[in-house]
């Protein structure tokens, strides 16, 4: 039994009372001994259910162990849970997902044998509740015009090296290597630590038959929140790391769409030649999201819903990069 590595596992949580048990469930159901795994709920204060059946898991299982995380922030949660961990190996992992019966013992046996500094799997998306809305947001968060060029969510078909993986089993003394995660982060802290590990030279894999399912948003409103955060944060990222190395191309392609139809309406008073440029840009846009609407359209989602799906989620991003530019710049003309 001692030749299997203890683990940590380590998992922020706040208000996850719709998800933590499938989270948990999916844990304990794995193939990985429970007796060499340590699991960490690090609650940033919820108000709803969370809290009590955390406690109700803890009764049943003394490896469970619920932290507070009074500061809330996700990256210090992430940092609580670390300080304290006493595995060889930590896995960073989201209330939002359960994981697949070999996840752990999968990815443990690829973190030694490929000498990696973290690995992960293929995220692959899906909803609780099921309708043609659901699934359409569904559709549009795994297709590559959607999500980009993101391989762990649009998957592979053999072990790669990349740039980042989405909750990763990392080494614990990779965390003295290359640091924790940033806490000025609210999100993108395990993109930037990532995006850290390989530019200090580390090593990161995508293992291609790891798989763990991510809960995704299931109305236009949650997803718009959740875009516009993501998009306002790639921006905060790169002025709290001054650097842009942190993030990759895919990251701002919403923001440059949406410039591109702002700046020509905005100096098209003084230049109304320029307006044609953001008319081609909306149309062609447009034109791509109708055809490729049209090619992932089943019964069991709508053409409607599709469109909206991509408009939500572009839109939205785009212009939380952009309010994110002009917060930045606030920033700055204060001294922040």
């Amino acid at each position: 039994m001692h030749n299997i590595p203890l683990i940590s596992i380590v998992i922020p949580v706040l208000n996850e009372e719709k998800y933590i048990v499938s989270c948990l469930d999916s844990i304990l159901d794995s193939d990985y001994s429970n007796k060499r795994l340590e699991i960490f709920v690090v609650d940033g204060m919820s108000d709803d259910n969370t809290i009590k059946i955390v406690q109700e898991y803890q009764s049943k299982y003394s490896f469970i162990y619920l932290l507070k995380n009074r500061q809330k922030h996700t990256p210090i949660g992430m940092n609580l849970g670390i300080k304290i961990s006493h595995g060889e190996f930590v896995f960073i992992l989201s209330a939002h997902a359960k994981y697949g019966i070999k996840y752990f013992t999968k990815l443990v046996e690829n973190i030694q044998t490929l000498k990696a500094d973290c690995v992960g799997g293929v995220l692959l998306t899906d909803v609780k509740n099921i309708n043609k809305k659901s699934s359409s947001i569904k559709e549009v968060l795994m297709h590559k015009f959607g999500v980009g060029n993101a391989i762990f969510r649009t998957g592979c078909s053999e072990l790669i090296e990349v740039d980042t993986v989405a909750f990763g089993c990392y080494r614990k003394r990779a965390f003295d290597t290359y640091g924790v995660f940033d806490e000025k982060l609210i999100r993108n802290q395990d993109i930037e630590l990532n995006k850290r590990i390989i530019n200090k030279g580390g090593k990161i894999y995508l293992i291609p038959e790891v798989e763990c399912t991510y809960y995704a948003r299931e109305n236009f409103t949650d997803l718009a929140k959740n875009q516009y955060q993501n998009g306002f944060w790639n921006i905060l990222t790169a002025y709290y790391t001054k650097t842009l190395n942190s993030l990759s191309l895919r990251h701002f392609i919403p923001l440059i769409f949406v410039l591109s139809l702002l700046i020509p309406i905005s100096t098209s008073f003084f230049f109304p030649e320029i307006l044609w440029l953001g008319g081609l840009s909306l149309v062609s846009y447009l034109s791509l999201v109708i055809i490729i609407s049209l090619r992932l359209k089943t019964s069991a989602n709508s053409i409607i819903y599709l469109i909206g799906s991509f408009l939500t989620l572009h839109f939205s991003y785009g212009i939380g990069s952009l309010v994110g530019i002009f917060t930045v710049i606030k920033k700055m003309i204060k001294g922040d």
